[in-house]
Protein backbone atom coordinates (compact mmCIF):
# COMPACT_ATOMS: atom_id res chain seq x y z
CA UNK A 1 0.00 0.00 0.00
CA UNK A 2 1.42 3.37 -1.01
CA UNK A 3 0.99 6.29 1.38
CA UNK A 4 0.77 9.82 0.01
CA UNK A 5 2.41 12.77 1.69
CA UNK A 6 0.27 14.33 4.44
CA UNK A 7 -1.74 17.49 3.86
CA UNK A 8 -0.72 20.12 6.41
CA UNK A 9 -2.56 23.15 7.72
CA UNK A 10 -0.48 25.46 5.53
CA UNK A 11 -1.37 23.41 2.47
CA UNK A 12 -5.04 23.59 3.41
CA UNK A 13 -4.92 27.36 3.64
CA UNK A 14 -3.24 27.58 0.25
CA UNK A 15 -5.62 25.12 -1.43
CA UNK A 16 -8.69 26.76 0.08
CA UNK A 17 -7.65 30.20 -1.21
CA UNK A 18 -7.58 28.72 -4.71
CA UNK A 19 -10.20 26.02 -5.04
CA UNK A 20 -13.13 27.76 -3.37
CA UNK A 21 -12.96 30.56 -5.93
CA UNK A 22 -12.01 28.44 -8.93
CA UNK A 23 -14.55 25.63 -8.63
CA UNK A 24 -17.82 26.57 -10.33
CA UNK A 25 -21.07 24.69 -10.54
CA UNK A 26 -21.36 23.27 -14.05
CA UNK A 27 -25.07 22.71 -13.43
CA UNK A 28 -25.47 26.41 -12.66
CA UNK A 29 -28.96 27.79 -13.11
CA UNK A 30 -30.24 24.33 -14.02
CA UNK A 31 -30.05 23.37 -10.35
CA UNK A 32 -33.53 23.65 -8.88
CA UNK A 33 -32.66 22.81 -5.27
CA UNK A 34 -29.49 22.78 -3.17
CA UNK A 35 -30.70 22.83 0.40
CA UNK A 36 -27.65 23.34 2.64
CA UNK A 37 -25.18 22.35 -0.07
CA UNK A 38 -22.54 24.69 -1.48
CA UNK A 39 -23.24 26.24 -4.89
CA UNK A 40 -20.96 23.67 -6.53
CA UNK A 41 -23.57 20.93 -5.91
CA UNK A 42 -27.23 20.13 -6.51
CA UNK A 43 -29.74 18.14 -4.46
CA UNK A 44 -32.64 17.70 -6.83
CA UNK A 45 -33.78 14.48 -5.14
CA UNK A 46 -33.64 16.19 -1.72
CA UNK A 47 -31.73 13.45 0.06
CA UNK A 48 -29.44 16.10 1.64
CA UNK A 49 -26.30 15.02 -0.29
CA UNK A 50 -24.87 16.07 -3.66
CA UNK A 51 -26.43 14.53 -6.74
CA UNK A 52 -24.36 12.61 -9.27
CA UNK A 53 -23.42 15.08 -12.04
CA UNK A 54 -25.68 14.92 -15.09
CA UNK A 55 -22.86 15.46 -17.57
CA UNK A 56 -20.86 12.34 -18.39
CA UNK A 57 -17.75 14.51 -18.77
CA UNK A 58 -17.86 15.32 -15.05
CA UNK A 59 -17.93 11.70 -13.89
CA UNK A 60 -14.62 10.31 -12.65
CA UNK A 61 -13.19 6.82 -12.97
CA UNK A 62 -9.69 7.14 -11.46
CA UNK A 63 -7.09 4.43 -11.99
CA UNK A 64 -6.00 4.84 -8.35
CA UNK A 65 -8.41 5.33 -5.46
CA UNK A 66 -7.29 7.60 -2.61
CA UNK A 67 -8.56 7.03 0.96
CA UNK A 68 -8.12 9.11 4.12
CA UNK A 69 -9.37 8.67 7.67
CA UNK A 70 -10.28 11.38 10.17
CA UNK A 71 -7.32 12.74 12.18
CA UNK A 72 -9.36 12.52 15.41
CA UNK A 73 -6.33 10.83 16.99
CA UNK A 74 -2.68 10.57 15.89
CA UNK A 75 -2.99 10.45 12.05
CA UNK A 76 0.00 8.12 11.76
CA UNK A 77 -1.91 5.37 13.58
CA UNK A 78 -4.44 4.88 10.82
CA UNK A 79 -2.11 4.20 7.91
CA UNK A 80 -1.27 0.79 9.37
CA UNK A 81 -4.70 0.12 10.91
CA UNK A 82 -6.49 0.49 7.58
CA UNK A 83 -3.89 -1.27 5.46
CA UNK A 84 -5.88 -4.57 5.35
CA UNK A 85 -8.95 -2.68 4.12
CA UNK A 86 -7.04 -0.86 1.40
CA UNK A 87 -5.37 -4.06 0.22
CA UNK A 88 -8.83 -5.65 0.05
CA UNK A 89 -10.27 -2.67 -1.87
CA UNK A 90 -7.44 -2.94 -4.39
CA UNK A 91 -8.48 -6.52 -5.08
CA UNK A 92 -12.24 -5.97 -4.82
CA UNK A 93 -12.42 -2.89 -7.07
CA UNK A 94 -9.56 -3.78 -9.38
CA UNK A 95 -8.06 -0.35 -8.67
CA UNK A 96 -4.95 0.38 -6.63
CA UNK A 97 -6.05 2.01 -3.37
CA UNK A 98 -3.65 4.22 -1.41
CA UNK A 99 -3.73 5.99 1.95
CA UNK A 100 -3.55 9.80 2.17
CA UNK A 101 -2.54 11.06 5.60
CA UNK A 102 -4.25 14.28 6.67
CA UNK A 103 -3.35 16.32 9.74
CA UNK A 104 -6.61 18.24 10.17
CA UNK A 105 -10.31 17.98 9.44
CA UNK A 106 -10.04 20.99 7.13
CA UNK A 107 -7.32 19.27 5.10
CA UNK A 108 -9.51 16.20 4.67
CA UNK A 109 -12.60 18.14 3.58
CA UNK A 110 -10.59 20.27 1.16
CA UNK A 111 -8.91 17.20 -0.32
CA UNK A 112 -12.31 15.77 -1.27
CA UNK A 113 -13.57 19.13 -2.47
CA UNK A 114 -10.57 19.52 -4.78
CA UNK A 115 -10.93 16.02 -6.22
CA UNK A 116 -7.80 14.51 -4.67
CA UNK A 117 -9.72 12.21 -2.33
CA UNK A 118 -12.24 9.57 -3.42
CA UNK A 119 -13.15 7.66 -0.24
CA UNK A 120 -12.89 8.94 3.33
CA UNK A 121 -13.80 8.28 6.92
CA UNK A 122 -14.95 11.62 8.36
CA UNK A 123 -15.52 12.15 12.08
CA UNK A 124 -19.06 12.87 13.20
CA UNK A 125 -19.14 16.69 13.12
CA UNK A 126 -16.92 17.24 10.07
CA UNK A 127 -19.10 14.77 8.14
CA UNK A 128 -21.60 17.62 7.77
CA UNK A 129 -18.93 19.96 6.40
CA UNK A 130 -17.83 17.25 3.97
CA UNK A 131 -21.43 16.77 2.78
CA UNK A 132 -22.27 20.45 2.42
CA UNK A 133 -18.97 21.76 1.08
CA UNK A 134 -17.10 18.85 -0.53
CA UNK A 135 -19.72 16.68 -2.21
CA UNK A 136 -19.20 13.77 0.17
CA UNK A 137 -21.87 11.06 0.19
CA UNK A 138 -21.83 9.02 3.43
CA UNK A 139 -22.75 5.38 2.86
CA UNK A 140 -21.43 3.36 5.81
CA UNK A 141 -20.60 3.28 9.52
CA UNK A 142 -18.36 0.66 11.12
CA UNK A 143 -20.02 -1.68 13.60
CA UNK A 144 -20.43 -5.19 14.96
CA UNK A 145 -22.66 -8.17 14.16
CA UNK A 146 -25.82 -6.58 15.61
CA UNK A 147 -25.66 -2.88 14.70
CA UNK A 148 -23.44 0.00 13.68
CA UNK A 149 -21.22 1.62 16.29
CA UNK A 150 -22.30 4.67 18.22
CA UNK A 151 -20.57 6.78 20.82
CA UNK A 152 -21.54 9.05 23.68
CA UNK A 153 -20.20 12.38 24.81
CA UNK A 154 -18.42 11.62 28.08
CA UNK A 155 -17.36 14.31 30.54
CA UNK A 156 -14.18 12.98 32.10
CA UNK A 157 -12.28 14.18 35.16
CA UNK A 158 -9.33 12.75 37.04
CA UNK A 159 -10.30 10.02 39.49
CA UNK A 160 -8.45 11.83 42.29
CA UNK A 161 -10.26 15.13 41.65
CA UNK A 162 -13.12 16.42 43.84
CA UNK A 163 -15.52 16.76 40.88
CA UNK A 164 -18.58 14.51 41.08
CA UNK A 165 -21.20 16.39 39.03
CA UNK A 166 -21.27 18.93 36.22
CA UNK A 167 -22.11 21.67 38.71
CA UNK A 168 -18.76 21.06 40.42
CA UNK A 169 -16.97 22.36 37.32
CA UNK A 170 -18.11 25.96 37.71
CA UNK A 171 -15.12 28.27 37.63
CA UNK A 172 -12.86 25.53 36.30
CA UNK A 173 -10.75 25.00 33.18
CA UNK A 174 -12.44 22.57 30.75
CA UNK A 175 -11.00 21.36 27.44
CA UNK A 176 -13.21 21.30 24.36
CA UNK A 177 -11.63 19.78 21.25
CA UNK A 178 -12.44 22.19 18.39
CA UNK A 179 -15.20 24.65 17.62
CA UNK A 180 -16.93 22.44 15.03
CA UNK A 181 -16.60 19.08 16.79
CA UNK A 182 -19.96 17.50 17.61
CA UNK A 183 -18.93 15.65 20.76
CA UNK A 184 -16.04 17.91 21.70
CA UNK A 185 -17.90 21.23 21.55
CA UNK A 186 -21.34 21.55 19.93
CA UNK A 187 -23.13 18.82 21.92
CA UNK A 188 -21.80 20.13 25.27
CA UNK A 189 -22.95 23.63 24.33
CA UNK A 190 -26.38 22.25 23.41
CA UNK A 191 -26.82 20.01 26.47
CA UNK A 192 -24.96 21.58 29.40
CA UNK A 193 -26.97 24.83 29.85
CA UNK A 194 -30.11 22.75 30.49
CA UNK A 195 -28.14 20.88 33.13
CA UNK A 196 -27.06 24.08 34.89
CA UNK A 197 -23.61 24.50 33.37
CA UNK A 198 -23.03 27.01 30.55
CA UNK A 199 -19.70 26.85 28.69
CA UNK A 200 -17.73 30.15 28.60
CA UNK A 201 -19.98 31.49 31.37
CA UNK A 202 -19.71 28.91 34.12
CA UNK A 203 -16.30 27.56 33.11
CA UNK A 204 -13.39 28.57 30.94
CA UNK A 205 -13.28 26.75 27.57
CA UNK A 206 -9.81 25.85 26.26
CA UNK A 207 -9.59 24.22 22.83
CA UNK A 208 -7.19 21.29 22.99
CA UNK A 209 -7.12 20.46 19.27
CA UNK A 210 -8.37 16.88 19.54
CA UNK A 211 -10.06 14.23 21.67
CA UNK A 212 -6.77 12.47 22.37
CA UNK A 213 -5.20 15.76 23.48
CA UNK A 214 -8.15 16.43 25.78
CA UNK A 215 -7.83 12.99 27.38
CA UNK A 216 -4.07 13.34 27.81
CA UNK A 217 -4.50 16.88 29.15
CA UNK A 218 -6.95 15.77 31.85
CA UNK A 219 -4.67 12.87 32.69
CA UNK A 220 -1.73 15.26 33.12
CA UNK A 221 -3.72 17.77 35.15
CA UNK A 222 -3.62 20.48 32.46
CA UNK A 223 -7.43 20.59 32.39
CA UNK A 224 -9.94 19.96 35.14
CA UNK A 225 -12.32 18.14 32.80
CA UNK A 226 -13.11 17.47 29.15
CA UNK A 227 -16.11 16.34 27.10
CA UNK A 228 -14.76 13.68 24.72
CA UNK A 229 -16.04 11.01 22.35
CA UNK A 230 -16.39 7.80 24.34
CA UNK A 231 -15.07 5.63 21.48
CA UNK A 232 -11.81 7.58 21.29
CA UNK A 233 -11.47 7.50 25.08
CA UNK A 234 -12.04 3.73 25.18
CA UNK A 235 -9.58 3.07 22.33
CA UNK A 236 -6.88 5.04 24.15
CA UNK A 237 -7.45 2.89 27.23
CA UNK A 238 -7.37 -0.32 25.17
CA UNK A 239 -4.05 0.74 23.59
CA UNK A 240 -2.54 1.47 27.00
CA UNK A 241 -2.11 5.21 26.37
CA UNK A 242 -4.01 5.98 29.59
CA UNK A 243 -5.46 3.90 32.43
CA UNK A 244 -9.20 3.81 33.10
CA UNK A 245 -8.67 3.90 36.85
CA UNK A 246 -7.10 7.36 36.48
CA UNK A 247 -10.42 8.84 35.32
CA UNK A 248 -14.03 9.23 36.35
CA UNK A 249 -16.93 9.86 33.94
CA UNK A 250 -19.37 12.25 35.60
CA UNK A 251 -21.86 12.60 32.71
CA UNK A 252 -22.73 10.86 29.42
CA UNK A 253 -25.03 11.80 26.55
CA UNK A 254 -27.38 9.68 24.48
CA UNK A 255 -25.63 7.96 21.55
CA UNK A 256 -24.46 9.57 18.30
CA UNK A 257 -23.19 7.90 15.11
CA UNK A 258 -19.44 7.46 14.86
CA UNK A 259 -17.31 8.32 11.83
CA UNK A 260 -18.99 8.11 8.45
CA UNK A 261 -17.41 6.46 5.43
CA UNK A 262 -18.17 8.51 2.36
CA UNK A 263 -17.61 8.62 -1.39
CA UNK A 264 -17.04 11.59 -3.64
CA UNK A 265 -20.35 12.36 -5.37
CA UNK A 266 -18.83 12.49 -8.86
CA UNK A 267 -17.46 8.96 -9.13
CA UNK A 268 -18.86 6.93 -12.01
CA UNK A 269 -22.05 5.33 -10.57
CA UNK A 270 -20.92 1.79 -11.39
CA UNK A 271 -17.64 2.39 -9.55
CA UNK A 272 -19.41 4.00 -6.59
CA UNK A 273 -21.75 1.04 -6.26
CA UNK A 274 -18.86 -1.41 -6.49
CA UNK A 275 -17.02 0.42 -3.69
CA UNK A 276 -20.13 0.40 -1.50
CA UNK A 277 -20.63 -3.33 -1.98
CA UNK A 278 -16.96 -4.01 -1.28
CA UNK A 279 -17.33 -2.21 2.06
CA UNK A 280 -20.53 -4.06 2.98
CA UNK A 281 -19.01 -7.46 2.16
CA UNK A 282 -15.76 -6.86 4.06
CA UNK A 283 -15.06 -8.46 7.45
CA UNK A 284 -12.25 -6.99 9.52
CA UNK A 285 -9.22 -9.18 10.28
CA UNK A 286 -8.37 -9.74 13.95
CA UNK A 287 -5.81 -6.94 14.26
CA UNK A 288 -8.17 -4.42 12.67
CA UNK A 289 -11.03 -5.52 14.96
CA UNK A 290 -8.78 -5.00 17.96
CA UNK A 291 -7.62 -1.56 16.78
CA UNK A 292 -11.17 -0.41 16.00
CA UNK A 293 -12.86 -1.30 19.26
CA UNK A 294 -14.13 -4.77 18.38
CA UNK A 295 -16.00 -3.67 15.25
CA UNK A 296 -15.85 -6.19 12.42
CA UNK A 297 -17.86 -4.80 9.49
CA UNK A 298 -19.48 -1.81 7.79
CA UNK A 299 -23.21 -1.08 8.02
CA UNK A 300 -25.19 0.89 5.41
CA UNK A 301 -25.97 4.44 6.49
CA UNK A 302 -27.35 7.68 5.08
CA UNK A 303 -26.66 11.27 6.01
CA UNK A 304 -30.37 12.15 6.11
CA UNK A 305 -31.20 9.49 8.70
CA UNK A 306 -28.14 8.72 10.83
CA UNK A 307 -26.89 12.32 11.05
CA UNK A 308 -30.26 13.81 12.05
CA UNK A 309 -29.27 14.09 15.77
CA UNK A 310 -25.98 15.74 14.81
CA UNK A 311 -27.77 18.36 12.70
CA UNK A 312 -30.25 18.90 15.55
CA UNK A 313 -27.39 19.71 17.95
CA UNK A 314 -25.90 22.18 15.46
CA UNK A 315 -29.29 23.84 14.99
CA UNK A 316 -29.76 24.09 18.76
CA UNK A 317 -26.56 26.12 19.16
CA UNK A 318 -26.91 28.04 15.87
CA UNK A 319 -23.77 26.48 14.40
CA UNK A 320 -24.47 25.86 10.70
CA UNK A 321 -22.11 23.67 8.71
CA UNK A 322 -21.43 26.31 6.07
CA UNK A 323 -18.44 27.84 4.36
CA UNK A 324 -18.05 30.69 6.88
CA UNK A 325 -17.86 28.21 9.78
CA UNK A 326 -15.48 26.00 7.82
CA UNK A 327 -13.16 28.92 7.03
CA UNK A 328 -13.13 29.95 10.69
CA UNK A 329 -12.32 26.39 11.78
CA UNK A 330 -9.57 26.16 9.12
CA UNK A 331 -7.95 29.28 10.53
CA UNK A 332 -8.12 27.90 14.07
CA UNK A 333 -6.59 24.59 12.98
CA UNK A 334 -3.81 26.41 11.10
CA UNK A 335 -3.02 28.64 14.10
CA UNK A 336 -3.00 25.62 16.43
CA UNK A 337 -0.62 23.76 14.12
CA UNK A 338 1.69 26.77 13.95
CA UNK A 339 1.76 26.95 17.75
CA UNK A 340 2.58 23.24 18.01
CA UNK A 341 5.38 23.64 15.44
CA UNK A 342 6.81 26.57 17.39
CA UNK A 343 6.71 24.56 20.61
CA UNK A 344 8.51 21.65 18.91
CA UNK A 345 11.18 24.01 17.56
CA UNK A 346 11.67 25.57 20.97
CA UNK A 347 12.04 22.13 22.53
CA UNK A 348 14.58 21.10 19.90
CA UNK A 349 16.57 24.31 20.36
CA UNK A 350 16.54 24.19 24.16
CA UNK A 351 20.03 23.48 25.59
CA UNK A 352 20.54 20.00 26.93
CA UNK A 353 20.65 19.60 30.69
CA UNK A 354 24.21 19.33 32.03
CA UNK A 355 25.41 15.82 32.69
CA UNK A 356 25.85 14.87 36.32
CA UNK A 357 29.40 13.65 36.97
Amino acid sequence: MRKLAPATGFAVALMASMSWSQQADAQGAACGFRGSLDEAYCDENRDMVADVPREASRLRDPSTLVFAYTPVEDPALYASQFRPLLDYLTTCTGKRTVYFQVTSNAAQVEAMRSGRLHIAGFSTGPTAFAVNLAGAVPFAIKGGPEAFESYRVAMIVRADSPFQTLADLKGRRVAHTSATSNSGNLAPRAFFPGLGLTPDTDYRVVYSGGHDRSVMGVNAGDYDAAPVASDVYNRMIARGQVRRENFRVIWESDPFPTSSFALSHDLRPELAQRIRQCFYDYRFPEAMRRDLGGNDRFWPATYAEQWAPVRAVADAVNAPYNRAAFDAESRRELEAEQRRNQQRQQQQQAPAAPRVQ
